[in-house]
């Protein structure tokens, strides 16, 4: 009997991922042989250093890039070989996103920016999405906001509506690239917050790419990528034990250089 991702625990996974650019003298492998899993119900920092390969397995995780070889999987539906048309439909119905531009559309209110999940399915939410969107919008604090444009609002407020449209169809993962990138260290701390509640209150599943150990800190797992390869798989590690690791990673490096 095949065993699936759902019976494994897992929102998400790959499994023997390669991943190279280029050809020849100029082959370049972003990634080499990965395979790991993405757990339901947790928020999982995704760290390394430019080049680590990190970004490059989020896209292939998210449908958004094809492995080289390998396959990937969200929830138990084998992406590795869906045609664009499908792919799209999956990540509007499975997978939200968070990104460090926020990424909002200019021309439409608070509301109509979390709605937008829905609009681009061609339908409405049901009964209980909205009560799930009313208890999403009250526990952000955009009540007030609803019929702002994005440039009426603060970086941590426009955070927040991305935060809130990428949970608002209840996906089976969401990823967040680099989320507090754009905002101030106090701001920071309050939206990786709201991600580390999401996931830990309503049992959203989180992968987050980042390259700052404080924001890596709130994670309930750490997994450290270098050279292409997953180098460590920790449990919640303060920023600090963080930090640590990160420098004794760099340090055989500098010291060959």
């Amino acid at each position: 009997m095949e065993i699936t991702t759902t019976d494994m625990g897992l929102a998400a996974r790959v499994q023997s991922l390669t991943k190279t650019y280029g050809s020849g003298d100029n082959t370049v492998r972003a990634l080499d042989d990965v395979t790991v899993g993405i757990r339901r119900g947790q928020f999982t920092a995704i760290m390394g250093p430019s080049g680590s390969g990190k970004s490059t397995l989020m896209h292939i995780m998210a449908g958004l890039d094809a492995p080289t070889s390998g396959r990937a999987w969200i929830g138990d539906t084998d992406i590795t070989g869906l045609r664009d048309t499908e792919l799209t439909l999956l990540r509007r119905r499975r997978v939200g996103f968070v990104f460090q531009a926020f990424n909002l559309v200019p021309t439409l209110d608070v509301r109509g920016n979390i709605l937008l999940p829905f609009d681009l399915d061609g339908r409405k939410p049901s009964a209980e999405e909205r009560a799930r969107i009313d208890g999403l919008v009250d526990s952000l604090g955009l009540g007030p906001r609803l019929a702002h444009r994005p440039h009426e609002l603060s970086g941590g407020q426009q955070q927040r509506v991305a935060i809130a449209r990428a949970l608002a169809t209840a996906p089976d993962l969401v990823f967040a690239d680099e989320p507090t990138g754009n905002l101030d260290s106090r701001t920071g701390r309050e939206v990786l917050a709201l991600l580390a509640t999401a996931s830990r209150e309503h049992g959203q599943s989180i992968a987050m790419v980042t390259h700052d150990p404080i924001a890596a800190s709130h994670a309930d797992r750490v997994l450290f990528l270098a050279d292409g390869r997953i180098a460590a798989d920790k449990p919640r590690q303060s920023a600090e034990q963080i930090s640590a690791h990160m420098l004794a990673a760099e340090t055989p490096a500098q010291v060959t250089a």
